[in-house]
């Protein structure tokens, strides 16, 4: 596959970049498929950090 085609991330055709105003996307059908994926909170990366605990401060007990 050649670095100006590629598969369409929605649908999966094979999508040419010369002269595709939505590429990398086939259609501007895929094209707002994906971004209501990202407006619902879909492509959301998740959060692996654990917020810290608070220090037992023998002070306050």
């Amino acid at each position: 596959m050649s670095p100006s085609s590629l598969k369409c991330p929605t649908c999966k055709k094979n999508v040419v970049k010369d002269g595709n105003a939505f590429f990398p996307f086939c259609s501007e059908r895929c094209r707002l498929a994906d971004l209501g994926k990202w407006l619902d909170g879909a492509y959301a990366i998740p959060d692996t950090d654990t917020p810290p605990l608070p220090d037992a401060d023998p002070e306050n007990n």
